[in-house]
This record gives C-alpha cells, sequence and structure tokens, in this order.
C-alpha cells in the first residue's frame, strides 16, 4: 500500500512539475511585451522577485540533506530560480528609474535572506530541526510569493479591466497548486501543503474576478461599437439629406 501511494504521490510530482514550468513560462508573453514596447507599463516587477526567492527556499528544502523524497521539488525550484532571475533582468531593464532602485534593493535583500537562511540551516540546525527551519522559511515566502499578485488584483478592481492579469498565468497557478497540494498530502508534508493551499485559493480568486471583469471588458467592447455604428449611421443620414437639399437646389436655380 505505502508503494502504491508513493507511486502515485511520484506521478502527480512529475505532473506538478509540468505544470509549475508552464506556470514559469508563461510570463514570457508578458515580458516579450515589455520588450517589444521598451515599457514595463503597468506590470509590477515585485512577483518576480519573490518568486525568486522562494524558488530559491523551496529548491533548497528540496535538497536530499534537507528532507528525503522531495528531488522534484528541488529540480523544478531550482529550473524556476534561474527563469525568474532572467524576468527579474528584464524587468530592471525597461523599468522607469523610479522603480529600478526599488527592484535592485528587493533582489540584494532576496540574495541576502536565502544566503542567510542557507547558511544559518547548515550551520545551527540537524535532522528534524533543520527540516523544521528550513520548511518554515519556504512556506512563508511561497505565500508571500502567492499574495504578491494582490496587488495586480486590487487593480483589476479598481480600473474593472483583466488587461494586465494574464488568464493562462491564473489557470497555470490553480493548476500547478493543485498537483503539488495532492503531493504534499500524499507525502504528509504540511510545509508544502499549507503553500500550495493558500496558492490555490488565491488561484481561484483570480479566476473568479477575470470571469467577472472578462464580460464587463467584452461588454464595454460591444457598447462601444454599437454607439459608433450609430453615430456612423447619424452621419450618413445627414450627408444624404444635405446632398438631397443640395441637388433640390440646384434644380431650382437651373429652372429659374
Amino acid at each position: 500500500m505505502g508503494g502504491l501511494v508513493h507511486t502515485i504521490q511520484f506521478v502527480f510530482g512529475i505532473v506538478g512539475n509540468a505544470a509549475t514550468l508552464f506556470l514559469f513560462l508563461v510570463p514570457t508573453f508578458t515580458f516579450k511585451r515589455i520588450i517589444e514596447n521598451k515599457s514595463t507599463e503597468q506590470f509590477s516587477g515585485i512577483p518576480y522577485v519573490m518568486t525568486f526567492l522562494n524558488c530559491l527556499l523551496s529548491a533548497w528544502y528540496g535538497l536530499p540533506f534537507i528532507t528525503s523524497n522531495n528531488i522534484l521539488i528541488a529540480t523544478i525550484n531550482g529550473a524556476g530560480a534561474a527563469i525568474e532571475l532572467i524576468y527579474v533582468l528584464i524587468f530592471f531593464l525597461y523599468a522607469p528609474n523610479k522603480q529600478k532602485g526599488k527592484i535592485l534593493a528587493m533582489l540584494i535583500l532576496v540574495i541576502l535572506a536565502f544566503a542567510a537562511a542557507a547558511v544559518i540551516s547548515v550551520l545551527a540546525f540537524h535532522g528534524k530541526n533543520r527540516q523544521l527551519f528550513c520548511g518554515t522559511a519556504a512556506t512563508i515566502f511561497s505565500i508571500v510569493m502567492y499574495a504578491s499578485p494582490m496587488s495586480i488584483i486590487r487593480l483589476v478592481i479598481k480600473t474593472k479591466s483583466v488587461e494586465y492579469m494574464p488568464f493562462f498565468l491564473s489557470v497555470a497557478v490553480v493548476v500547478s497548486c493543485s498537483c503539488w497540494f495532492t503531493y504534499a498530502m500524499l507525502g504528509m508534508d504540511p510545509f508544502i501543503g499549507i503553500s500550495t493551499g493558500v496558492g490555490l485559493a488565491l488561484g481561484i480568486v483570480q479566476l473568479i474576478l477575470y470571469f467577472i471583469y472578462c464580460d464587463k471588458k467584452i461588454l464595454n467592447k460591444k457598447t462601444s461599437a454599437t454607439d459608433e455604428s450609430l453615430q456612423n449611421m447619424g452621419n450618413d443620414y445627414s450627408n444624404n439629406v444635405k446632398c438631397y437639399n443640395d441637388e433640390k437646389q440646384s434644380n431650382f436655380h437651373e429652372q429659374v
């Protein structure tokens, strides 16, 4: 029975790896737009910095000398850290000068925070205590990472537009967190379970907001198109009346 549970957990880990890799790659569309426009517009760089830190801590937590049987956690988060670092550097390159300092300061703090956590975990803790320390740190910053899009959620509610909340990114969050939450429950890992459970809940909230304001966006477009069509019809009518009056006046002068 234990072997079957471990196999099912491994399968969910593989699916979770694929879903999480997709999650890490979804922002490439956003950064393609940033590079083409040479501007970060209203996109926020904070989620990418926090995701970078989360990937570093989660990869560290998944290493064999911290926890056992979590190598899938270490590999996908190691890849994620490299991808997120590229995103942060691109964002820094095209961000306004006011945001450059903020992003650079956050990136330096993130690197220092990870280095401190890694050194402390190796020198000050052993066995279960090391796992507890690393798991707690990874969980806290995972929750911060999943909560970082709250700024975008506020923007969506304020502007009633989902332009700056990519749909596929929200879907990827839900799929990825669902897989890892199941993985954690099967492996009885509370640290992974808590963080991905929070991420799953916030991802569902994002999808709900998307469907609410996406419909309004489409409705507004249709209304604008209808108004424009009516305005064009009115202009055409006025032009036809003017032409008719001009023609009638011209015929009157010819008769006279």
